[in-house]
Parts: C-alpha cells; sequence; structure tokens
C-alpha cells in the first residue's frame, strides 16, 4: 500500500504547492490592502521557511530512497553474481510457471544462452530448444505436483544431453504463496550427482563382485572338509590295495555331504522345501564322531553322549542334521588346541521338543564375536570365511526349530538345538 501513494508525492506536492503560494499570495495582497504590512511580512517568512522545510524533507526522502535502491541493486547484483557462479541448476518462476530468472549454468545446459528465456514457460522454451522438450514437459509436471503438495518437494532427475550424455539432477523445488494462498513463486535447484550416481554403480558392482568372491571361497572351505576324508579313505584303499566296503559307503556318504553342502548353499539365497522324517539322533552323532574320530585322536580330544539313546528320535532330515552337528563339533575341536572333552547331552522332551547340547571347555567366544555370530561371513578363524554357522541356523530355521548359543572367553561354549520330535 506505502509504495501506490510513493509515485502520487510529486503530483501532491504539485497540487498542495499550488494552492499554497496562491492562497498565501492572495492573503498578502488582501493584507497590504488594509495596510497591515506587519502581517504580511511575517506571512512571507513563513511562507519561504515552510518551503524550505518542506523542500529539505522531501530531498531527504529521496536521497534515502535513492540510498536503498542503490543497495537492492547491489544486493541484487551480488545474488546475481553468486547464482551464476553456483555449479548448480538455479530457475525462479512465477505463479505461472513463467521462468524469472536462471543462471548461467541452466541457461547453457538447455542452449538458451541466446534466448530471450525471461516470461517464457518451458513448453515456449521448448521450441528453442527442441531436443530437450521431453525434459520440459516432464518438468512442467514436477512443478504442478509441488504446487498441489504445497511444500518443498525432492527427487531425481535424468535426461541426456544433446551429445549424448546422461546427466542425473538431485531437485528440489520450493513453492512461494501469497497470503491469500494464490501461487506467487517457485524456486528449482538442482544439482548434477551425474558422477556421484556412477560412482554409486561402480561401488554396488565391485560389492557384488567381493560378494561372488567370499562366497566362491566359502563354498570352497565347506566343501573342504569332505573332500578331505574322501582323500583320506581312497588313500587308505589306495594302500591296502583293495576296497573295503566301510570305506567305499563312507566315500559315497562324504559325496552325498557335498552335494548336500551345495543344495544347502543355494538354500541360503532360495528356500526349499524338505521332507522332515522321524530319526533317531544317536546314529546322526555316531556318524560324526566317527567322521571326525581321527582328526580327533591326533589333536587328544575325546566325545562322551549322555541321555541320548537308540530310541531318541527327532523329526528332520539327516544328512542336513549330519551338516549341523559337523559345522558344531568341528568348531568346538577347532576350539580345544589343548585337547579335552566335548559332552553331547540330550534332554527331557518338553512341549514337543528334544533339546540337544554340545559343550565344550575350548577357548571361549568373546562378547563381540557372541553378538555377530552366524552372521554371514563373519568369521574368528583366519582361514574360515563364516558361512558354517550360517548354514547351521538356516538349517535348524527350516527343521521349525532353535538354535542358542552361551560362552565366556576362557571357559567354553555351550550350544543347545532344538528339535521337533512329532
Amino acid at each position: 500500500m506505502k509504495r501506490k501513494w510513493l509515485k502520487f508525492i510529486p503530483l501532491i506536492y504539485l497540487f498542495f504547492g499550488i494552492v499554497w503560494i496562491t492562497l498565501t499570495d492572495y492573503w498578502l495582497y488582501v493584507l497590504k490592502q488594509h495596510n497591515n504590512y506587519v502581517i504580511a511580512e511575517y506571512i512571507n517568512l513563513l511562507k519561504g521557511w515552510l518551503f524550505i522545510l518542506i523542500t529539505t524533507l522531501l530531498l531527504f526522502l529521496m536521497l534515502k530512497k535513492h540510498l536503498a535502491l542503490k543497495e537492492l541493486e547491489q544486493k541484487e547484483q551480488e545474488l546475481s553474481t553468486l547464482i551464476n557462479n553456483m555449479p548448480d541448476f538455479v530457475c525462479f518462476k512465477d505463479g505461472e510457471g513463467r521462468w524469472l530468472q536462471t543462471n548461467e549454468y541452466g541457461l547453457a545446459l538447455y542452449d538458451l544462452e541466446k534466448v530471450d528465456y525471461k516470461g517464457k514457460t518451458d513448453i515456449e522454451l521448448g521450441a528453442y530448444s527442441p531436443y530437450f522438450m521431453e525434459a520440459f514437459e516432464y518438468c512442467m509436471k514436477t512443478d504442478e505436483q509441488t504446487w498441489k503438495e504445497g511444500k518443498i518437494s525432492r527427487d531425481e532427475e535424468s535426461f541426456c544431453l544433446a551429445d549424448g550424455e546422461r546427466k542425473t539432477f538431485d531437485v528440489i523445488k520450493v513453492p512461494l504463496f501469497h497470503n491469500d494462498g494464490r501461487r506467487k513463486a517457485l524456486v528449482t535447484i538442482g544439482r548434477d550427482i551425474s558422477s556421484l550416481k556412477k560412482t554409486e554403480q561402480l561401488l554396488v558392482t565391485k560389492e557384488k563382485l567381493s560378494v561372488v568372491g567370499e562366497l566362491s571361497a566359502g563354498i570352497a572351505h565347506e566343501i573342504k572338509n569332505p573332500l578331505t576324508s574322501i582323500k583320506g579313505f581312497i588313500q587308505l584303499i589306495q594302500r591296502s590295495g583293495k576296497a573295503n566296503e566301510n570305506h567305499v559307503d563312507m566315500v559315497l556318504s562324504e559325496i552325498d555331504r557335498i552335494n548336500d553342502i551345495v543344495s544347502e548353499l543355494l538354500v541360503l539365497s532360495k528356500p526349499q522345501t524338505k521332507e522332515l522324517t522321524l530319526i533317531p539322533i544317536l546314529e546322526v552323532l555316531q556318524y560324526v564322531i566317527k567322521l571326525v574320530g581321527n582328526e580327533a585322536n591326533n589333536n587328544n580330544i575325546s566325545f562322551s553322549i549322555k541321555n541320548i539313546g537308540s530310541d531318541t528320535l527327532v523329526r528332520g532330515d539327516k544328512n542336513n542334521l549330519k551338516q549341523v552337528f559337523i559345522n558344531l563339533i568341528k568348531n568346538s575341536m577347532e576350539a580345544m588346541p589343548d585337547g579335552g572333552t566335548i559332552l553331547i547331552t540330550g534332554f527331557p522332551e518338553t512341549g514337543g521338543r528334544k533339546s540337544i547340547q554340545v559343550k565344550d571347555d575350548g577357548l571361549g567366544i568373546s562378547s563381540f564375536n557372541m553378538d555377530n555370530i552366524g552372521n554371514p561371513f563373519f568369521t574368528s578363524k583366519e582361514k574360515g570365511m563364516g558361512l558354517g554357522l550360517t548354514i547351521t541356523k538356516k538349517i535348524i530355521e527350516e527343521h521349525q526349530g532353535n538354535i542358542r548359543f552361551e560362552s565366556k572367553e576362557g571357559y567354553g561354549t555351550t550350544v543347545t538345538i532344538d528339535l521337533l520330535t512329532h
């Protein structure tokens, strides 16, 4: 409202000036006609002082306004310099979507350096730069969406330049409104993140290759154990010159276990349905102990089985459970460099579940490792890849069972498995 009155000040000053001069000259004439020369002199003096006072006030206001305009121009120049030197696309539009101002980067981006862009919409500018018409149309859609939402929006927008290079921008749009809710302006800021996106893609690719490498090493680690057993039995057969039926059965069994290991690795990425049957868990434990018996003897490690008889049945897959107990018993043996006893205990059935506990008096597990135990590729072993317990946990989950770890560094480890009995 004040700005509207400012442009009428010269006219008001002219009007009142004419009226003032006319009236004072008339009063002076009348006073002189009546010989009131003293009063006439006072009025004439007052007339001069008022003229000086009002003129001085107007000059002060004009000078103040001039200085304010100069300061505003300087700030606009500084803002324009700042915007033009920004490495981002910056554009100001009015409430109708017409371009008010953009920086040099934005003009160069859309090949609009020689175009009088001010007052034109995206579609109108697309006529000057047809290659970017699709990008301008998409920009209008996102502008309208921002207006409707009535709040700051942020999104990624991509398009190709004339030379074929693809650009991706992190775009922020800020809608501004009048007090009555009408659209006032829209500020758009777009930061070029093309290099960042390429870097992210390279990192993703590198991470995938890294995971593939770790997985390959883990697979080799898991298959190495049965292959070692097969090699040992084949060498035994070679030295004896004849094939012992038990040795052949053991080799075939280990080959089956390799196949099962590969299958279980596939389970980590794609669950498979297996038929679970009632099996005597003692047979599984005796098989595993026999398999690692030679290594255990060499390391002065013995086994003790308690409260598990031939009639102790659990529901599961025999080969899967062999894999579970091989992993657990191997871990216990590796934690006992000075030898000792691995105690395997069965507990009474509770709630349709049978608990089997594997306990060693080895080195134990630190609290940090306990928090990460079972995570893929996590291991405290120099040559391990951390897939053994991951597979173990996965198998137990597929058996609808539970597995719990209790350990204290220097005091051994206890692993308890709960399996269904019907």
